[in-house]
């Protein structure tokens, strides 16, 4: 047994679990009941804790320290590897080949088998540039010194031009400064480049060039120095500082990352400033002419990334030279469990960043499927994330195989297909946020549907398709012409407006690429995608929705003050703690510690703040409000502000009544997240709303919530189309797009339009079955 007493983090209300061994354990419960808090913030946390406290003190220094989970006692602990929904990393030179060691093997195959013979793996690789180099080295022989000239070289596979990224960035200058300015003057457009900080400091003392006269009237040498300077040491005012030109401080800062993973401010300067084109010399491959040149019958490396992943297993089936077999075996068990995990259609050349979370971390699953390590802990935050219904009996067979090695597997999961597999039940709720962490039940499955817990009760809930009658019939059509992004096939299809639309199909069918890839945006279209929202630990619900704004105008209007005072990242912040209400203390190599600001008891504002009061209340009472209770604050009585009960209405339409306004964003889990951000969208301007798996992270009785949100949404004149392979949005539909037949170049075709009774009775594709299944035709 894993045993779990007392456990505290975030919502948990001293909870104490046992976990069988070896076996499959499933957490449930309704969105923030603390199902994340319990898996990943309590045990797999402290398992990651005590394994780097193994590792020597100068190792320790460079890693991230982690604190003890709040947690009476934790027992009988095996290493826990997480397999979380985390977007994989944001380096634009990362791929889904690279990041699954599939790109390794394949180097190594090309560099024995390929001809003509170029090099070693290296010579394949684009991360490694070629360099070559020479000099005169000193050595005894016989008692004497000898002096030799020895040279060598490097042959990597990294393409000059691009330096392995496949595209090449050119910087348009004037989005850089207005060169009618000077330098002191405010010239440079760059976001955080300020001359009153440190910028100004070395900008000003480099002594390169006068900070008063305007660039337009810089010399040659003068714009060069600006532009171009490589790193040069400087001394301002008795400090040693580094100068470097703008163009290569941009592209190590900014240009480095993936655009997707900036902040927004830095990504609509990246976008306005920077063109990106793909490399003429490398054709986007990434690769240097040598390395595309080396085939094995007929095929280079490059032309192997590019495949899809089924076609390169079978390609890589073919080949049969005796050297090369073990590593052919294990080459073709990696893609296998790409097809077998759902992820056939990727190409291995994708850009890691490019993934949605659910494709990210079934990436990352396959990299364990083939791992020879037993007897650890499994953690994953619901694999089925993503998948059609057709591609989760997949996925439970993995799971399955994963325990059947002798592993204990933890899956934090909603579904009920996934839920049905498990071993051992552990359902945490009974409510959300300050209503949830509690154990209600510990058992087997058929223990849960007896149950009387919201999960027992819900777990059989089967949507029913509307009644002919009941359907909405269509006041327009959105039109859908020739569309060809991805694996699109030239599809014509008509979306109706004004209705419920749900567009379906496999994972990789084409959705996304139909939906965000072909809908005209801007004309009243509100986009509300997968991506994940940023926000640090002094972001919370009300300064991420923007419900702080119109109440500091209220409290400033009410006590005769300016609003910025009412504001912890601002004027009001408590001086000691700078309005982080927590006072974080690094120890070097041990974990920091986060105690409480005396000053302002955590309350993070001044206590000359505090005085002022609007509607009896003041700025602290009010975020610590709950979202329902701020509501009836805001919504009457001398409190009464319009616009912030206008957004206070909307988190509570999503099923965030429940949240504290003042409660810190990393605090919040992955379908909280989502319904923040539909949220927040729901408040744009717009006609049309398209929606992009909006019951990701969903309990099943949320899941409900959701579709009388829709469902207001349509009846006020919205037409929303939503990406889902929930069968209860399905059902709930009016219209059915289902895209497929397969994943890959076996989709981007339309292979059913029409309401879903007709789907069912036609049962002519994989969703059609499901659906039919899932209600019982």
């Amino acid at each position: 047994m894993i045993r779990v007493y007392g456990a505290r983090e975030n919502n948990l209300k001293d909870v104490g679990v046992e976990i069988p061994k070896r076996r499959l354990t499933v957490f449930t419960g309704v969105s923030g009941s603390g199902k994340s808090s319990l898996v990943f913030d309590t045990i797999a946390a402290e398992s990651q804790r005590l394994i780097n406290e193994t590792y020597s003190t100068f190792v320790q220094g460079f890693m991230p320290s982690l604190g003890r989970p709040d947690v009476d006692v934790l027992d009988g602990l095996t290493t826990v590897i997480s397999v979380d929904q985390r977007r994989m990393g944001g380096d634009p030179r990362s791929t889904v080949g690279t990041a699954t060691d599939a790109n390794a093997m394949l180097r190594i195959l090309f560099s024995r088998l390929a001809t003509p013979h170029i090099g070693g793996p290296k010579a394949f690789s684009f991360n490694v540039a070629s360099i070559s180099g020479g000099g005169a080295v000193a050595f005894e022989r016989g008692g004497r010194t000898v002096k030799e000239r020895r040279s060598f070289t490097i042959t990597g596979g990294m393409c000059p031009r691009c330096e392995g990224r496949g595209a090449v960035s050119d910087i348009d200058l004037t989005a850089l400064y207005d060169d009618t300015r000077s330098l002191a003057g405010g010239a440079l457009t760059i976001p955080g480049y300020s001359m009153d900080g440190w910028y100004g400091r070395i900008f000003g003392g480099s002594g390169y060039f006068d900070m008063d006269k305007p660039i337009a009237e810089f010399s040659k040498r003068e714009l060069d120095d600006l532009l171009h300077r490589e790193p040069t040491k400087i001394k301002v005012d008795g400090v040693n500082l580094t100068y470097e030109g703008l163009i290569p401080k941009l592209r190590k800062s900014v240009l480095s990352k993936d655009v997707d993973t900036l902040q927004p401010h830095v990504r609509a300067f990246v976008e306005r400033a920077v063109t990106f084109a793909i490399c003429p010399d490398c054709d986007g491959t990434r690769l240097t002419e040598a390395a595309r040149s080396a085939k094995i019958d007929g095929v280079s490396i490059a032309d192997a990334c590019a495949m899809q992943v089924s076609d390169l297993a079978e390609w890589v089936r073919g080949i049969g030279d005796p050297a090369v077999a073990p590593l052919l075996a294990t080459l073709r068990q990696t893609l296998d469990s790409f097809v077998e995990i759902g992820l056939g259609y990727l190409a291995l050349d994708r850009p890691a960043g490019t993934l949605s979370g659910g494709e990210a971390q079934r990436v990352k699953m396959v990299r364990h499927l083939g791992s020879s390590l037993t007897d650890v802990t499994y953690v994953f935050d619901e694999p089925t994330t993503g998948l059609h219904p057709h591609d989760i009996q997949r996925m439970n067979n993995l799971l399955l195989r994963l325990r059947d090695k002798g592993n204990t597997v933890l899956v934090v999961e909603h579904k009920p297909e996934t839920i049905a597999i498990a071993d051992h039940v552990v359902d945490l709720g009974p409510g959300a946020g300050t209503g949830g962490g509690s154990v209600c039940f510990e058992g087997t499955v058929a223990g849960l549907r007896a149950g009387d817990t919201v999960t027992g009760r819900h777990f059989g809930d089967r949507a029913r398709i509307k009644d002919p009658g009941a359907v909405r019939k269509a006041n327009g059509v959105l039109e859908i012409r020739g569309a060809r992004a991805n694996n699109l096939r030239d599809v014509d299809v008509d979306l109706p407006l004004g209705v419920l639309a749900v567009v379906t199909g496999v994972a990789g069918s084409g959705k996304s690429s139909l939906v965000h890839g072909s809908v005209p945006a801007g004309a009243g279209v509100v986009s509300v995608d997968q991506s994940g929202i940023r926000g640090s630990r002094r972001s919370n619900p009300a300064t991420y929705t923007g419900l702080l704004d119109p109440i500091r105008k209220a409290f400033a209007k009410a006590n005769g003050v300016k609003p910025a005072l009412f504001s912890a990242n601002s004027e009001g912040a408590c001086p000691t703690c700078n309005g982080a209400g927590v006072i974080y203390t690094d120890l070097a190599v041990m974990a920091g510690v986060a105690t409480e600001c005396e000053e302002c008891e955590g309350r993070r504002f001044q206590a000359a703040v505090l005085d002022y009061h609007f509607g009896g209340r003041n700025i602290a009472e009010v975020l610590a409000m709950s979202v329902d209770e701020a509501a009836a604050f805001f919504g009457e009585g001398e409190a009464r502000t319009p616009a912030a009960h206008r957004v206070l209405t909307r988190l509570a339409d999503v099923g965030l009544g429940y949240l504290t306004l003042g409660q810190p964003l990393t605090t919040l889990s992955g379908g909280e997240r989502q319904r923040l951000k539909l949220a927040t969208h729901m408040g744009d301007k717009g006609g049309v709303y398209v929606l992009d798996e909006p019951t990701a992270g969903l309990h099943l009785a949320d899941v409900e919530q959701l579709l009388g949100l829709l469902d207001r949404l349509v009846d006020s004149g919205k037409s929303v189309i939503v990406v889902e392979h929930h069968q209860a949005v399905m059902a709930h539909a009016d219209w059915i797009v289902d895209l497929g037949p397969g994943a890959g170049h076996d989709g981007g075709r339309v292979v059913f339009e029409g309401t879903p009774a007709e789907l069912v009775a036609a049962r002519s594709t994989v969703t059609g079955e499901h659906l039919a299944r899932y209600v019982g035709e």
